[in-house]
């Protein structure tokens, strides 16, 4: 889209909205409002807040009340209004006229008079800081958890409007920026320190009532590894460190660390990340006696003189570097009958101890693309270098003299006094807290007016398009392509977006929109009633978790259709996972794509364990609650929040235990409840046959479950087949609630009503392939909001008009090892 297309477009508009009118008039479309809608949406009674006493057809042409007009156009097209039941319906014919009519005025308008949203200042969340981090440095460090939590709006944590700056932020970011740049330079303090990992509480399974450890936290471990745990570790220094593990001290403190039951291991280490880990080997371990044979529902006795003592492995990158036997109380079956068994509850590493130097790390190598005294560079050519390009990967655009000026200043001061190792790593750290480096900072035009329409650079939009598929930075293929100008030319537009989606760091995709779109994030935090269901524990929990995000990755990569997402014939399984779900046939805890049964009962979104546990209660499912996910994440038709003091449901009544089905039909024997009911309780009754974790069933509290159930339009069906058929039949509203859901996590901000014709413009382009996934990233990434911004009505960044640094608070100075620039603190402090 270019300025000649806008000129074009204005110099038609007269005609074009002459064009549009006569036809509105010929379809009478004033008509099916009066006849069908004003009944309920007047002055008087103002039902949904809306009165079309005060809309006219002719607003649609002049871009007034157009969010009124788009939710006429949802909810009529959609068949909620006039609600089913009615005495008087549109016929299908009418109502396709009206609501074709509807959405091309809207369309038309918009095209004509191009509005991307508002232009926000946007800080990068605690994930993308991370990412951006590892790709600029080499470093793979996940600081998350070293910086508060972000805030979430309209379903993400990556949205401008909530990511707000605060002092207590801002000494994170120094604190963070400053460790890891020494890390990754390698002038860290020599000091031991100890870095400590956490094993999960519930971390043990039990099957048929026999502890059982056939799994593994981690695919670094060896294969016979059991009952441990295992994290990444960055080595400052070639060095000695000592690895300790914490046995469960089979105490009723949860949190008890005894020295008794401390396990140590010396080991020599080189600067680095490492994998460390510890567990127990499989050949001398208690399970050996209790273990469940393989294929067979007979249990192996328990043998009158288990053995008293256990192999215990330290690992090393997946080699074992040390042993020791530890008694085998430690893995005791009268703890673990109570899923409170934790074989190793706390990994420590210590060190650096008898420092020898630092070994040639990726992220020096990285870091390091020139060496002083090596022709031609002296120490400040060199350190201008360095410093340069890094600036320009973590500012995503060329910097100038007047960018690097400032940490060059702060490189010589530190040098000076410490070395350039030393110097260098200070001029990183002032880049990672850097305003440049924070925020993606989108300029408008020399001269731009206020609110007017302008494309973004290439720089800007591919350090978006990066932020939108990676989570992270633009790298060099990318900055070359803004460099060229080509970047969105469709050709080449689609090789990146194509090459971008097939790199790994597209997972972030998965973990990160996939995660909070489908409510992935909140495993983390359900516990479900372990004596009700003592299956569910951290690696089950892992796998629901994986499965999903295997799928979504699956579907992103391989370009399938989104409508797989609805119902397939295949999933992601290991075999902890496929026992879950009563699929045999699937070994070891790698996961791989399994065609499922024709009886497996799964398939899409709604058939696999991780929408069904956090769309559930500790213990017992919740019509409501996976009705209400279907309507928001599936639909994009979330019901209304309920009103004040709704009554619990009633589990009993006559002291007879009610099903899921008849307290829900008390329930909406509440008018002020039904409207919302009526279209949430289908969906999720027919999800009934799945318990509270994910496993199918078919009887609960004693009873058949009777999974039928009738949209409001007077659609029946029955069941997780039944209900993919229903959502199949209403692909393309999927199609627009999945594209609204990624064009919200991809602009950073709320999709609203001006938003709604390049989502349907992105949909009507992905039917021909039946809404491939990546022509919808495509449509996207071509889209007016994501290609260009509106000059603000103010100037709100102070990127542009920072006050000199002697009229503000001075508190944000630091050491010389930790300096900012003046500037960059100064504008730290308005931002």
């Amino acid at each position: 889209m270019t300025c000649d297309f806008f000129r074009h477009m204005r110099i038609a508009m007269p005609l074009l909205i002459s064009a549009v009118v006569a036809h509105a008039s010929d379809d009478n479309p004033m008509d099916f409002l009066d006849s069908y809608c004003e009944r309920c949406h007047n002055d008087e009674r103002f039902s949904g807040n809306l009165s079309l006493s005060d809309l006219d057809t002719n607003d649609i042409f002049h871009g007034r009340a157009n969010s009124d007009w788009e939710n006429i156009l949802r909810m009529v097209k959609r068949g909620e209004m006039p609600p089913p039941g009615r005495r008087k319906m549109p016929a299908a014919a009418e109502r396709a006229a009206f609501t074709s009519w509807l959405e091309n005025g809207l369309d038309e308008y918009a095209s004509a008079n191009p509005n991307p949203g508002r232009a926000t200042l946007r800080r990068l969340n605690r994930t993308e800081y991370s990412n951006a981090i590892r790709d600029l440095l080499a470093v793979d460090l996940d600081i998350r958890e070293q910086l508060p939590a972000d805030d979430t709006g309209y379903g993400f944590d990556n949205i401008a409007d909530v990511l707000s700056v605060s002092p207590t932020l801002m000494d994170r970011y120094l604190a963070v920026a400053g460790k890891v740049s020494r890390l990754a330079v390698g002038v860290a303090p020599q000091m031991a320190q100890t870095t400590s990992y956490l094993l999960p509480k519930d971390g043990s399974i039990l099957n048929q009532g026999i502890p059982s450890y056939d799994w593994r936290m981690s695919d670094k471990l060896p294969l016979d590894s059991r009952g441990g745990g295992e994290f990444t570790y960055y080595a400052p220094y070639d060095g000695e460190y000592i690895i300790s593990g914490y046995l469960n001290a089979n105490t009723n403190n949860e949190v008890d660390r005894l020295e008794d039951n401390r396990v140590t291991q010396r080991v020599f280490l080189t600067a680095g990340e490492h994998s460390v880990g510890i567990s127990f080997r499989k050949q001398l371990a208690l399970d050996e006696s209790v273990q469940t044979l393989r294929n067979s529902t007979d249990i192996v006795p328990l043998p009158d003189a288990p053995p008293h003592k256990l192999t215990l492995d330290f690992i090393v990158d997946s080699a074992r570097v040390g042993s020791t036997q530890v008694e085998s109380y430690y893995m005791s079956p009268r703890y673990a009958q109570h899923n409170f068994l934790r074989d190793v509850i706390e990994i420590d590493v210590e060190g650096p101890y008898q420092v020898s130097g630092v070994s040639a790390t990726v992220s020096r190598e990285k870091i390091f693309s020139c060496r002083p005294n090596l022709l031609p560079f002296s120490e400040s050519r060199c350190a201008k270098k360095i410093i340069g390009g890094l600036a320009r990967q973590a500012y995503r655009r060329p910097v100038s003299g007047s960018d690097i000026a400032p940490l060059l200043t702060l490189y010589q001061q530190v040098a000076d006094a410490q070395g350039f190792d030393a110097g260098i790593a200070t001029a990183i750290q002032a880049i990672l807290v850097s305003p440049r480096f924070l925020f993606l900072h989108e300029r408008d035009n020399s001269g731009a007016k206020p609110g007017e329409v302008h494309p973004l650079d290439d720089y800007e939009y591919a350090a978006r398009l990066a932020l939108f598929l990676w989570s992270s930075l633009p790298d060099e293929a990318l900055l070359k392509a803004a460099e060229k100008g080509n970047l969105r030319e469709p050709e080449h537009l689609r090789q990146q977006i194509t090459r971008m989606l097939q790199d790994e760091k597209s997972r972030a995709l998965a973990t990160n929109f996939a995660g909070q779109w489908l409510y992935l994030r909140n495993l983390e935090h359900h516990r479900a009633d372990v004596y009700l269901y003592p299956e569910f524990d951290a690696p089950l929990r892992q796998a629901m978790r994986q499965e999903s995000e295997y799928y979504f990755a699956g579907i992103t990569r391989e370009n399938r259709s989104i409508l797989e997402f609805l119902d397939s014939d295949y999933s992601y399984l290991n075999e902890r996972l496929a026992k879950h779900y009563g699929i045999s046939g699937v070994s070891g805890p790698q996961f791989r794509r399994v065609t499922l049964p024709e009886n497996a009962q799964r398939g899409g979104l709604l058939g696999q364990a991780s929408v069904l546990t956090v769309t559930s209660y500790a213990n017992h499912t919740s019509v409501v609650k996976r009705g209400k996910w279907v309507l928001d994440n599936i639909l994009a038709a979330p019901p209304p929040p309920p009103p004040p003091d709704v009554p619990a449901l009633k589990s009993r009544e006559g002291g007879k235990a009610l099903s899921a089905r008849e307290q829900l039909a008390l329930h909406r024997e509440d008018p002020a409840c039904a409207s919302c009911h009526v279209k949430m309780d289908p969906l999720g009754l027919a999800l009934e046959n799945y318990d509270p974790i994910g496993r199918f069933r078919t009887q609960d509290i004693g009873l058949d479950i009777d999974a039928s159930a009738v949209m409001p339009d007077g659609t029946a069906f029955a069941g997780l087949t039944g209900l993919q058929q229903v959502l199949m039949a209403r692909g393309e509203q999927f199609a627009e609630a999945f594209t609204q859901r990624l064009m919200t996590y991809a602009l950073a901000r709320g999709v609203e009503s001006i938003d709604q014709p390049a989502v349907r413009n992105i949909v009507r382009a992905a039917r021909g392939g039946q809404f491939k996934m990546q022509d919808i990233i495509f449509g996207i990434a071509q889209s007016e909001p994501f290609n260009y911004r509106k000059t603000p009505d103010h100037e709100q960044t102070a990127l542009k008009h920072a006050a000199p640094v002697s009229a503000r608070n001075g508190n944000c100075a630091r050491s010389a090892g930790d300096a900012l620039t003046d500037v960059d603190c100064e504008r730290q402090s308005q931002l």
